[in-house]
């Protein structure tokens, strides 16, 4: 079979390799489609130490079951289904907690739980092969355009459970960023919660679609920007702020935008930094405000998703590319020429 790898510092090679034999508790999934991210940039720009070159790339995958091991239950040969971005232990405490984001088995305080395409052989192949728990039903959702649902689905899901409580009738939120991220947390919150939702995009293009898929205001930002969005919450701020951008522009705004018992959640990997002062002086967060570096999501948070998708409530962007052409779609994507998420089909 075909499999995308990472062979060193900027390097892939779509390569022939075996067929992944599976153990008792796994399944072999054909692929249907494999979804890039701007993550699988930082990971392709990762210096001589990175420890895993050699593996196959991709971490939001979908496809068909095609072979189950000897303990399997519940999916069948031919079954649709999508494979989860975290694979955590499932028997630590964070996990028995429903927090399989946090494993503290697959993960630690500085390494995130194991994702495929990072630590083990991802889904930019003909097959991968997965622990059937790691694996969810599909149903009717087509697994071509599904596989973005893994991260561009679950990534902005937990972001906006995790701030649920801030997302009462009245709310304000702002996303930053119309992209493979943001274009899905403005569906969720649109069809989950009864924030009112402001967009935050340089790019006019988006800015409108934006507003289509159901932004009450779409923001070009500037030095009026925060302004605008105290002028709307007569001065308080607004209660929560998803950034996925993360330069240090952009969380300025979330820090100098956001109301007091707030909330910033960080999911865009640029390289900016919201600073928490202990003095009362020179302090721009207001009191409260709650800041958190977001990764991934739960089974729980990928229920909903589902759910969504399913109900027509939320949908993905998404632009394929041949697997054969996998290197004409990472060019495509850090030149951003990609609105919404691209997909390789095998």
């Amino acid at each position: 079979m075909r499999a995308l790898k990472l062979v060193g510092p900027g390097r892939l090679e779509l390569r022939e390799v075996p067929i992944p034999e599976i153990g008792d508790d796994d399944i072999l999934v054909e692929v249907a489609a494999a979804g890039l991210c701007h993550s699988d940039l930082h990971i392709l720009h990762q210096g001589e130490q990175w420890p895993f070159f050699g593996t196959t790339m991709g971490h939001e995958t979908s496809g068909h079951v095609a072979a189950t091991g000897a303990h399997v239950t519940g999916l069948t040969v031919g079954d649709a289904v999508l494979v989860r971005a975290v694979w955590a232990c499932g028997g630590c405490r964070p996990c028995l907690l429903g927090r399989e984001n946090a494993c503290a088995v697959n993960g630690s305080r500085s390494a995130f739980p194991l994702t495929p395409g990072i630590g083990a052989d991802g889904g930019m192949a003909d097959f991968i092969r997965v622990a059937a728990r790691h694996a969810d039903p599909l149903g009717d959702i087509d697994p071509r355009t599904a596989a973005p649902l893994a991260d561009a689905g679950l990534t902005p899901m937990h972001a906006v459970n995790s701030t649920r409580h801030l997302l009462d009738e009245g709310a304000t939120v702002v996303v930053i960023g119309f992209g493979g991220l943001g274009h899905v947390a403005v569906q969720i919150l649109r069809a989950d919660t009864a924030a009112a939702v402001i967009v935050i995009e340089p790019d006019a293009a988006k800015r409108a679609a934006a507003l289509a898929a159901g932004a009450e205001l779409a923001l070009n930002p500037d030095t009026g920007t925060v302004a605008t969005l105290l002028e709307r919450t007569s001065g308080y701020g607004v209660d929560v702020v998803y950034d996925f951008v993360g330069t240090q522009a952009t969380l300025d705004i979330a820090a100098a935008a956001v109301a007091p018992e707030g909330a910033i959640r960080v999911i865009g990997l640029a390289d900016g930094a919201v600073t928490v002062r202990a003095s009362l002086e020179g302090e721009r967060l207001p009191w409260g405000v709650d800041v958190q570096r977001a990764y991934g999501g739960t089974s729980a948070d990928q229920s909903t998703v589902l759910r969504l998708a399913a109900d027509h409530a939320i949908a993905v962007d998404t632009i394929e590319y041949p697997l054969a052409e996998a290197q004409r779609a990472f060019a495509d994507l850090e030149a951003g020429r990609i609105a919404g998420r691209a997909v390789l089909i095998p």
